[in-house]
């Protein structure tokens, strides 16, 4: 049977975390930055583990106010302090919760920004790796994240979005463009299917481009992140593709990548 992993940034208030862990096969946490704290992040920690769910570290930009969302223009030192006094806070209480963290992924403007710059991402991803070389890296296919990641021998995760648009370059539509968000049911299942049967992503211009993703990325704050996760799963399995999580079992594939075909 076919597999993909379909993870979810959860842990951040959404009010549906503990629906969509019945659902996901990694969950994406919250690192008290853009959303959540301690008492979140070590009751999303419990709630994965009970649903046997890999978790990873979601840090992002230190800015509630604008959900991590806005890009902000800080010295690399200060975004590389802000990345590092998260892992370092989740670690902790993941250690206080006997849970294998088992690899990272970078949150909104943070993570934008990073797939546009390899500069940014290799500083980003070298505090991950300081911090525990162990853990793999959950980035956009295609993007600089990978490439920066590949060269300091990180193991690699490639996601694609199930709700979000995608230019022609294989990145995300900026959020601040009509359309950049999916919400239509049949078009976010649709872009799963192509992606799980096919390795293939539709832009927002209608090109077809071509992704080895091996995880599928809901966003848990979409309003209609529960209704999607229940359908996409659902459609899926009717394809034939099995969720699964493949760190679940510490298993990568070649070139310590994810690859499910």
């Amino acid at each position: 049977m076919k597999q993909i992993d379909l993870n979810a940034d959860i842990g951040e208030g959404a009010g549906n975390d503990e629906q969509l862990l019945d659902i996901i096969s990694s969950a994406n946490i919250a690192c008290s930055a853009h959303a959540g704290d301690e008492a979140t992040i070590r009751k999303t920690l419990r709630l994965a583990k009970k649903k046997g769910v890999t978790c990873g570290a979601h840090p992002g930009f230190a800015d509630k106010e604008n959900f991590g969302r806005k890009e902000l223009d800080l010295p690399i030192e200060q975004m590389q302090q802000q990345v590092k006094e998260q892992l370092k806070l989740i670690q902790k209480i993941a250690d206080e919760e006997n849970v294998e963290l088992k690899y990272v992924k970078l949150h909104g403007a943070l993570a934008n920004m990073a797939a546009r710059d390899f500069a940014l991402a290799n500083s980003l991803f070298q505090v991950v790796k300081n911090h525990n070389s162990r853990l793999a890296i959950l980035a956009l296919d295609n993007s600089a994240q990978i490439e920066a990641a590949k060269q300091l021998g990180q193991k690699i995760i490639r996601e694609a979005y199930a709700d979000r648009a995608y230019t022609n370059d294989g990145l995300l539509l900026s959020r601040s463009k009509q359309g950049a968000v999916l919400h239509d049911r049949d078009k976010v299942v649709a872009q799963c299917l192509l992606l799980a049967e096919k390795g293939e992503i539709r832009t927002i211009d209608g090109i077809i481009i071509k992704s080895t993703a091996s995880s599928i990325c809901l966003h848990g704050d979409n309003k209609n992140a529960l209704d999607l996760a229940i359908n996409i799963k659902k459609s899926l399995e009717k394809a034939g593709i099995k969720i699964h999580s493949c760190l679940l079992e510490g298993y990568l594939g070649a070139k310590d990548e994810c690859r499910y075909y």
